[in-house]
């Protein structure tokens, strides 16, 4: 039995320690508020191009209120993200740290990740009361939602997914360039199907999403770039039309998001030819939550879960799977919907995902 903890001596020390990893995490959680705000108007950006500088300057600079821009530097200086000269009241972003929070960091773009917390906050109130009464929050409450996604995920597509990602699944580069038929389920706004169907213009490409916006914008990236070989449409990808036909199909950070994903998988392995391939990115972790713990993106990726993945599945009466159902359950519904030579990969550059290829007897 659990022992009776209301009855345990307080350990002192142990309070004292988490008392102040409490408030750490308190200082942290707003700092990452900040950095979201540093992003999105792009003050990271200007701050990298600057030597030391004012306030005014900053803001005269980024093209923002020098009011606002004073006060969030003062949250990036108590932060230990931004340094301050008090004798000379400038403020500098050193080259260091910009790597890591500026648009050129690319996958490593931490700011970008940090736009997350106030979107899943925005459903606070929502979530607490499908604590109380169950159910879940559905995509419609998550206005940002593609807007974000595609900030985050377009880095990957384009930095890593022809170069690093297609070659892990053996002769697969060889059968797009010779000119195959590729399926993205839950394309989104279609990012990495254009980035594709540009690289390989021999194979055909098509992309499936439930959203309308999303399948609009890529569409509309499509015909900016002149492709010819990829098309989109607003479909339920847990129940597709086409059975044995497709060479390649892809799921990008979506399968755990799906009302049914089990029924996804199903789908895929009968809309794929007989020998074609299944490559799917979602989040590196495992099933066991105790090997989670030293997990470098663990809270981060459970309370995401929690406030977006899970609970957007739940309000379609779906099975609230989660990002983090991790490597052990997705190789073993890969295996369920009869995909064979699961092989799963690290994928370099990525600090999120890992790559599942399987393949259709």
């Amino acid at each position: 039995m659990q022992p009776d903890v209301r009855q345990t001596e307080l350990n002192h020390a142990k309070l004292e320690e988490f008392g102040g990893r409490a408030i750490d995490i308190l200082n942290k959680a707003s700092v990452a508020v900040m950095m979201s705000v540093g992003h999105r108007t792009r003050l990271f950006e200007t701050l990298a191009t600057l030597p030391p500088s004012t306030s005014s300057q900053i803001a005269e600079a980024a093209g923002l209120q020098e009011r606002y821009v004073r006060e969030w530097l003062g949250a990036m200086v108590t932060g230990g993200v931004v340094e301050y000269d008090p004798e000379w009241a400038t403020y500098h972003l050193p080259p260091e740290h910009a790597a890591f929070l500026t648009r050129a960091a690319q996958t490593k773009n931490i700011a970008s990740f940090a736009q997350v917390i106030p979107l899943i906050s925005q459903v606070e109130d929502d979530i607490v009361a499908c604590f109380q009464h169950g159910g879940g929050v559905p995509y419609s409450s998550f206005p940002r939602f593609p807007e974000v996604m595609r900030d985050l995920s377009a880095p990957t597509f384009d930095t890593l997914l022809v170069d690093k990602i297609l070659p892990l699944a053996p002769g697969l580069v060889e059968s797009l360039t010779q000119g195959i038929d590729v399926l993205e389920v839950g394309c989104g706004s279609g990012h990495a199907i254009n980035v594709m169907a540009k690289a390989f213009p021999n194979s055909r490409f098509v992309g499936y999403d439930l959203i309308p916006v999303q399948i609009d914008a890529a569409a509309r990236e499509a015909a900016a770039l002149g492709l010819s070989n990829a098309r989109f449409a607003v479909k339920d990808v847990s129940a597709l039309a086409e059975k044995n036909h497709f060479g390649l199909v892809m799921a990008f950070d979506t399968v755990h998001d799906q009302a049914r994903p089990a029924a996804l998988l199903d789908q895929v392995a009968s809309a794929l030819k007989p020998g074609g391939t299944f490559l799917m990115l979602d989040i590196a972790a495992s099933s066991d939550l105790q090997q989670n713990k030293d997990h470098l993106l663990g809270p981060f990726m459970y309370a995401t879960s929690c406030m977006h993945c899970m609970t957007v599945s739940l309000s379609q009466n779906g099975e609230g799977l989660g990002a983090m159902w991790g490597r052990e359950k997705a190789t073993a519904m890969l295996a369920a919907a009869g995909l064979v030579d699961v092989q799963v990969y690290s994928v370099e550059d990525d600090p999120v995902n890992c790559c599942y290829v399987a393949k259709k007897p």
